[in-house]
């Protein structure tokens, strides 16, 4: 990781300044040199990847006042200064206040690369630590959001974790309502790009005639009605996350344009001749397979394959029953808070009803009922019965399932005691430890 990280020279003497790079760069180690400490100030940020070299004596702002500057924005930042003669006594001072070491003049190569290797060494460790909180912060976060026990959701969550701190670009697919925005902030709130804009856009809500200003942005005189510059939206997502929702219904004009920015990461607004950067991660969600369309003709191959780096495929709900229960506690939670209402009581016919309904609307529709139950406006909606799955299923698949997810709840419910739980279920306890090893819920239980 040392060879990624860089040493900022700050050194208004020539001669000086060219001896450090040329030493440092003998032995491998990148530099970037500037004259003065302003011209260093507007180099750094919270996680500067390398350390400081510094000289005390300095035109304008001097090295202990840049010293001071830079540990207010990281105190964890090694700062090493460069002292003449008569400095010793300010640099032992600079020492004191949080100066990571001191090299007198004049030294030797050798001593400067010494001094400038340990001074790497820790700020690489510093920042392994930091990235390591970031992800574990990123992992608690994506637990607090993607609920569920189901082992559907555990590797989701996985693999969420797993890409959040690459720079690929990702493809979300699942049917309406089972959370693909939701994977996507998840996925921009875990990564390094937290700190930017996320930017989400619903390729089927914008007229076809707006789509190119919307997304590329535009100058001023670039159209009728265009009075002023106006940056698009792949262009403020820069540094940070472009979700790009219902990918599917993007124009094929536009499929051409996007893929030319995904490939050469630079765009131009219409009315301009000017490449302008581009440096966002590209999340696209889509309930339709793309491949599909692609050899249907409908959506571009191409693009296909470019945003298909990597392909997270989400459940529906009807495929995770057991995570109906705690879903639908979850939402009357909040529900409840946002409305000032109070929680409704546990019916476990309710919960049966939930459970054995398909769910076309998936997580979105569950939060929709349990926000009805708050309100009171139904006592058991949804239309249970009417919406049936009519993919061909084995009833023994459908009874295993069914039973699988009663048995997770009350199991849930009663913290894992197996005697409570087998009273609620009607049960022997014997039996309902047998279907726990069955279905796989030791889990949830405690012996």
């Amino acid at each position: 990781m040392s060879d990624s990280l860089k040493v900022l020279i700050i050194e208004d003497d020539p001669d000086v300044r060219l001896g450090c790079e040329q030493a440092l760069q003998l032995e491998g180690i990148a530099t970037e040199s500037v004259a003065s400490a302003e011209a260093g100030r507007r180099l750094l940020g919270k996680d500067f990847r390398g350390i400081i070299v510094s000289d005390i004596r300095l035109p304008r702002m001097d090295g202990m006042t840049f010293l001071r500057e830079v540990l207010a924005v990281d105190p964890e930042l090694p700062v090493v200064l460069i002292t003449g003669h008569g400095d010793i006594t300010m640099a032992v001072q600079a020492m004191k206040d949080g100066a990571h070491d001191f090299i007198q003049k004049p030294f030797s190569p050798d001593y400067l690369v010494e001094v400038v290797r340990r001074a790497l060494e820790k700020r690489r460790l510093i920042l392994e630590v930091r990235d390591l909180r970031h992800r574990l912060a990123g992992r608690d976060q994506i637990e607090a959001r993607l609920i569920g026990n189901d082992a559907a959701m555990a590797r989701l969550r996985a693999m969420i974790g797993g890409l959040a701190g690459s720079a690929a670009d990702v493809l979300i697919q699942g049917e309406t309502g089972t959370g693909k925005e939701l994977v996507a902030l998840c996925l921009h709130e875990a990564s390094s790009r937290r700190s930017g804009n996320f930017v989400a856009i619903n390729c089927g809500g914008l007229p076809e005639t707006l789509f190119e200003s919307e997304i590329f942005g535009h100058e001023a005189g670039a159209y009728t009605g265009a009075g002023k510059r106006r940056i698009g939206k792949i262009e403020h997502a820069n540094g940070g996350t472009l979700f790009l929702d219902e990918i599917e219904t993007m124009p094929i004009a536009m499929q051409i344009k996007l893929l030319r920015v995904l490939q050469e990461r630079t765009l131009e607004r219409l009315g301009s001749n000017t490449q302008v950067a581009i440096d966002c991660r590209v999340v696209a969600a889509t309930k339709d397979d793309l491949r599909a369309l692609a050899e249907q003709g409908r959506f571009r191959a191409d693009l296909y394959y470019r945003l298909s780096v990597a392909t997270i495929a989400l459940p529906p709900l009807r495929e995770r029953r057991e995570d109906i229960p705690l879903l639908f506690e979850h939402f009357l939670l909040q529900a409840a808070a946002r409305h000032g209402r109070p929680v409704p009581a546990a019916d476990p016919g309710r919960i049966r009803q939930l459970l054995g309904y398909q769910w076309p609307g998936n997580v979105r529709e569950l939060r929709n009922v349990a926000e009805r139950c708050v309100l009171g406006i139904e006592a058991s909606a949804p239309p249970f019965g009417s919406e049936i799955d009519e993919r061909p299923r084995a009833l023994g698949e459908t009874v295993d399932a069914f039973e699988r997810a009663l048995i997770a709840d009350a199991l849930r419910r009663h913290h894992g005691n197996l005697t409570r739980s087998a009273e609620s279920l009607g049960v022997a306890k014997t039996t309902l430890h047998d279907k726990i090893k069955k279905y796989g819920l030791s889990d949830i239980s405690a012996s």
